[in-house]
């Protein structure tokens, strides 16, 4: 696992974003996995300002993404459909049949998360996978729990969870209590990884991903197993790690 902070959210974003474009560049077709939540924004308004100077085209990109609502239409401004047309796909020239979003409004929710699992297997795996991390070290949706999550699945969200995602919607009661997420086991199947944090409230949650045991507790802690992770942090999510742990970019 490879560490590196950054002095802020902005330079963070540049970073993550320039290891982006970089996997774009060296292989135009690439599988990429996208995450959603406030974390990647910056990140998603630096790649298409990379997109409108012609420094990366994505044209040939396929893209999966990590979640999305339960029984949420996707049209709804909170749907993660939603954000990701308005933070990326409107603004570059990735086609729409490359785009894929799972689907929280299905008759048979279990049979179409194996399909979006094969489909993603099918395409040759995800060359790089973007992740965020909660509050309480999830990644994805996938929650602190007795196991660590295999495939493609509905889970149900904590409260903490649903009072973290709150901001985003009128009242904390409009917030879905279940999302259909990628699983862990899908995620480790990734080729690259590369992890972003910002603010002194995910400080805690890096530090458990990093330095404590392995433990669907801490959901992220799985990412120790990986062997080509990249976490980008800022000075803030960064707070609770040894200096010598990571390299000051």
């Amino acid at each position: 696992m490879k560490i590196y902070v950054c002095e802020n959210y902005d330079r963070m974003s540049e970073v993550a974003a320039n290891y982006v474009a970089a996997q774009i560049t060296l292989k135009p077709n690439s599988i990429l996995g996208l995450a959603t939540g406030s974390t990647p924004e910056g990140l998603y308004r630096q790649l298409v300002e990379k997109y409108n100077k012609k420094e990366i085209d994505f044209n040939d990109i396929i893209s999966f993404n990590l979640d999305e609502y339960l029984d949420l239409p996707k049209e709804d401004v909170n749907s993660y459909y939603t954000f990701m047309h308005e933070n990326l796909f409107n603004h570059v020239n990735i086609k729409e049949e490359n785009i894929n979003i799972p689907e929280g409004n299905v008759d048979d929710i279990e049979s179409y998360a194996m399909k979006y699992d094969n489909k993603i297997d099918s395409s040759g795996g995800i060359d790089l996978q973007v992740l965020g991390i909660g509050n309480n070290a999830h990644i994805g949706f996938n929650e602190p729990s007795d196991t660590f999550s295999r495939y493609t699945e509905v889970v149900n969200l904590t409260p903490e969870t649903i009072e973290a995602n709150a901001r985003f919607f009128d009242n904390e009661d409009d917030v879905p209590k279940k999302a259909i997420s990628m699983g862990i086991g899908t995620i480790m199947k990734s080729k690259k990884i590369v992890l972003i944090a910002s603010g002194e409230e995910k400080a805690q949650a890096v530090n458990d991903m990093i330095n404590g045991r392995i433990d669907p507790k801490v959901p992220a802690s799985i990412l120790q197993l990986h062997e080509d992770v990249l976490v980008v942090l800022d000075e803030a999510a960064a707070k609770k790690i040894d200096k010598k742990l990571y390299k000051k970019i």
